[in-house]
């Protein structure tokens, strides 16, 4: 059931920076851990970023380690990803996810970890 939205996705440049962001229209978002994913064509969806309910633990994909930022703004009832550092291999559907937590729960690392799924959005990185 999908009761997350993408947004930021677009077309850039290699080098480039982009901010994706995640909302939870109806949801309370603070109630829950969120993760960001994405799949490229013809690859498995994979795990890029996460964080807990209380923001203090964050997990990062080791190929957007030091490039990527993971923030929550549970007044916004919204998560953001900012990517700097833009590659070509960065390009994929980013999909964000979330499921209810603890508020000092871990990180979530797995697909199956979570129940909410948002549609994606494309982020195209040119060379």
């Amino acid at each position: 059931q999908e009761q997350l939205v993408e947004s930021g996705g677009g077309l850039v440049q290699a080098g480039d920076s982009l901010t994706l962001s995640c909302a939870a229209p109806g949801l309370t978002f603070g109630w829950y851990a969120v993760g960001w994913f994405r799949q490229a064509p013809g690859n498995e969806r994979e795990f890029v970023a996460a964080i807990n309910r209380s923001g203090g633990r964050i997990s990062y994909g080791d190929s957007v380690k030091g490039r990527f930022t993971i923030s929550r703004d549970n007044a916004e009832n919204s998560v953001n990803l900012q990517m700097n550092s833009l590659k070509p291999e960065d390009t994929a559907v980013y999909y964000c996810a979330a499921r209810e937590a603890a508020y000092y729960s871990p990180t979530y690392l797995l697909l199956n970890d979570y129940k909410l799924w948002g549609r994606g959005t494309q982020v195209t990185v040119s060379s």
